[in-house]
């Protein structure tokens, strides 16, 4: 159903910011749980909200069920205009950050779940104590999506999966590697691999993608690449997909390929044993992207300009 014109001019001047606010909130989170954790409004809250927006359109902008919500074709068409629109009255706003002692607002990073897990922690927990009056909202999403149309300042990939047209620096370390491991006591029971294809004779917990596509574990040593596609009891997709594989490694399930950075505690107190090690894949570390514009809204210029020093003294 299209939205009246007469309607709209009339009605957007009685209704309220903050109930176009919260329905792009719930839009974007997909749920008013979800929406009411990121924004710090009840979820009943955001739904008298959206009703009344609703209300005041005539002209249903949400299809509710008990699992999930998503934008009607009139919903969608008004995310599109809006998100420009709030976009502009976000950057009008912090413009008074000149005016403050400290930055402040709210940076709104996309990110991938291992880069959440294995890079940005300890950056953010840095950040967020130089900068207190600085919100970081933090998306987690492995598929390739436009971060400005997904609401958001920033987002970090890996070279390969970066946005076209966008400034992009390096966060976090510049080399990573994938590690494989298991418990001492799998690897007691059923032999220790010398060479990555006879994974196809172990017990292997896998990740996959959002899609579901299994990646291939890959890896290399002097001049040679193997690639191989074991099979196990246990697959997991991004998110859950760290934790439940390396606690299946823990539990003696069988084997695991995964960032090292989360592997390395786990090695240290002996509870995984590292094999394989010759052959871990070295590659290049992530990179913090956004638009190329000479107004970075305030909290996203604090926090690039927070990164290039960290990079510097890292270099040094």
């Amino acid at each position: 159903m299209p939205i009246r014109t007469g309607c709209v001019k009339i009605c957007t001047m009685a209704m309220e910011f903050n109930d176009l606010a919260a329905f792009l909130a719930v839009a974007r989170a997909g749920g008013f749980r979800d929406a009411a954790r990121a924004s710090g409004v009840s979820a009943s809250g955001l739904s008298v909200a959206v009703r009344r927006l609703e209300a005041a359109l005539d002209v249903r902008l949400l299809n509710r069920t008990t699992r999930s919500v998503a934008p009607t074709e009139a919903g969608q068409r008004l995310i599109e205009r809006l998100t420009p629109v709030l976009s502009e009255m976000e950057a009008a706003l912090d413009v008074l950050n000149v005016f403050r002692d400290t930055p402040t607002g709210t940076l709104k990073l996309n990110v991938p779940a291992g880069v959440a897990r294995a890079v940005l922690p300890p950056i953010l927990a840095a950040f967020l104590k130089a900068y207190p009056q600085i919100r970081v909202d933090v998306m987690v999403e492995d598929n390739f999506v436009d971060v400005l149309s997904a609401g958001c300042d920033a987002g970090i990939r890996y070279d390969e999966r970066l946005e076209q047209d966008m400034v992009a620096i390096p966060i976090g370390p510049r080399v990573q590697r994938f590690a494989t491991a298991a418990s001492p006591e799998y690897l007691d029971a059923h032999g220790r691999p010398t060479h990555p294809r006879e994974l196809l004779a172990h017990a292997c917990l896998r990740g996959q993608f959002a899609s579901g596509a299994t990646p291939l574990w890959e890896f290399e040593h002097d001049d040679e690449t193997v690639r191989v596609d074991p099979t196990g009891p246990l697959r997991s997709r991004p998110g859950a997909a760290f934790d439940l594989v390396i606690q299946g490694a823990l539990s003696g399930l069988g084997i695991v390929h995964i960032y090292e950075e989360l592997l390395l505690p786990h090695i240290r107190t002996g509870a995984l044993e590292p094999i394989l090690e010759p052959w871990w894949q070295p590659f290049s570390g992530p990179f913090l992207y956004y638009p190329g514009r000479q107004n970075l809204p305030t909290p996203l210029r604090a926090f690039v300009d927070f990164v290039k020093a960290r990079n510097a003294s890292d270099a040094g």
